[in-house]
């Protein structure tokens, strides 16, 4: 029998199909039609495993719950209809692949989620307890869930939240211990849900798992889809703003982004790498290989003048903070081949007032902004003149992403982050690197996470349910 809503009842009556607008709402981009969709998932009375994208944690305290909210009609939906929830997200990078050793901390704990979750949904949520291997992690879902997952049939409890999915030795293995979590997870439930949008990389929790179970997009999943095609099909002028702390990291995103952009800014580590490779000088902190890789960017902007240059900078002689005769601020025209400069931790606000910057921020009709500009947080003033100059901008379509971008967004101005919530002109992506490999791959259903899904409805006769070839 097919894992979907019922199209007709006993009498061969028609049923609604789907719960919620069925497929979509009428104001947003259409979704693939082979993309199975929670509003289609028969929920009556199953266990629903859904993966979400809560890596809002650090030193066991939530920095942002933005991205917890936003999955929070997900899981309504999935209660309301009478679904059982088993919950699970990363946290943190607890595993190093330097040493290959996978530590295990209370810092990276979900308890501070949960803790939300109980207050905000006045419901209880149990986290199960699994042995841990010093170095080695959680190597398995054992049979000690089991009480849990029957006092959750029973209505005794209100969900269960998995530990930290990275705690997992198999998460992010590509091995036997992979096959064994994805097969362990899919034991717990009878269906699956995907609501990460942020959460892109083909982990066991987010890609294998939809081997063995009837998998669906969740509501937040759905709606950030819809709203990327703005980002890959925009309204011109459009202008992106992009840092990062690794250039090789984001080189293969920038190469498709600028192709995409008419202007475009760049922050943190990755401005820093370009002013090395285009002027010459030499930045504390940025790293050879680095600066071969940008001047290819370097040469492609000689013929194309597509980089709007902030001209001050911050020098600092420490990253320890922003000590009095310590930092200064440095105009670029005054770079020279050959200089030495220490850390370049900020860009001065000044830079957000020059002619070409500012003109090509007011001008635009489509602003997407995945970036901090300086080390936080001593160093803020360049990310707040940033905000602040963005949203000077009435009229364009103004889309940001990734945890750090909406963190400091909501510290720096928590009345303007709150008014953006609520505002038409504004949209919060929950991964703003996600966006990136969209704009990479040219194609918001090419994400390797929503593929398995797409793959999972041909295995199980989405296709054909939809067009009513089964019931």
């Amino acid at each position: 029998m097919a894992p979907y809503l019922k199209q007709k009842d006993n009498n061969g009556n028609g049923l609604r199909v789907g719960y919620t607008v069925d497929d979509h709402e009428h104001d947003k981009e259409p979704l693939d039609a082979r993309l199975p969709l929670l509003q289609h998932a028969d929920l009556e009375d199953k266990v629903v495993l859904l993966r979400v994208d809560h890596n809002v944690v650090k030193k066991g305290k939530i920095l942002d719950q933005y991205r917890i909210d936003v999955t929070l009609a997900t899981m309504y939906n999935i209660i309301e209809r009478g679904g059982r929830l088993i919950i699970m997200s990363h946290v943190g990078r607890p595993y190093d692949k330097k040493s290959k050793t996978l530590t295990v901390q209370q810092g990276d704990a979900v308890d501070a989620v949960v803790g939300y979750l109980q207050r905000k949904l006045r419901i209880k949520f149990a986290i199960p307890k699994f042995h841990v291997f010093e170095n080695d992690g959680i190597q398995d879902v054992d049979t000690s869930i089991n009480w849990l997952i029957h006092d959750l049939r029973a209505r005794k409890i209100g969900g269960i939240y998995l530990p930290n999915t990275r705690w997992f030795a198999g998460e992010e293995d590509d091995g036997e211990k992979m096959e064994r979590l994805a097969v362990q997870l899919a034991g717990l439930a009878d269906v699956y849900v995907n609501d990460a949008f942020g959460s892109w990389q083909p982990h066991t929790s987010t890609f294998h798992v939809t081997k063995y179970l009837p998998s669906f997009a969740g509501l937040c999943m759905q709606d950030e889809l819809s709203n990327v095609r703005a980002v890959l099909e925009p309204k011109r002028p459009f202008l992106a703003i992009v840092a990062g702390a690794k250039y090789d990291t984001k080189i293969g995103p920038l190469t498709a982004i600028y192709k995409r952009v008419d202007h475009l800014i760049l922050g943190g580590l990755i401005y820093n790498t370009f002013l090395c490779a285009k002027y010459g000088v030499m930045i504390k902190g940025v790293e050879d290989s680095d600066i071969a890789l940008a001047k290819e960017l370097v040469e492609q902007d000689k013929h194309e003048g597509k980089i709007l240059e902030l001209p001050f900078v911050v020098e600092s002689d420490t990253l320890e903070g922003r000590i009095e005769g310590k930092y200064r601020t440095v105009h670029i025209k005054d770079f020279k081949p050959g200089q030495e400069y220490q850390f370049i931790v900020d860009v001065d606000p000044a830079s957000f007032e020059t002619p070409g910057v500012h003109e090509g921020l007011a001008s635009a009709k489509t602003i997407f902004v995945n970036a901090v500009m300086g080390l936080m947080p001593s160093f803020w003033h360049g990310t707040s003149k940033m905000d602040e100059t963005i949203d000077s901008n009435r009229t364009a379509q103004k889309f940001f992403g990734g945890g750090d971008t909406l963190q400091e967004f909501k510290s720096l101005h928590p009345g303007l982050y709150h008014a953006a919530l609520d505002s038409p002109k504004y949209y919060m992506f929950t991964g703003g690197g996600t966006v990136l490999k969209v704009l990479e791959e040219a194609d918001p259903f090419g994400l390797p996470t929503v593929k398995a899904l797409i793959a999972n409805g041909a295995a199980f006769g989405y296709q054909k349910w939809r067009t009513g070839s089964i019931m």
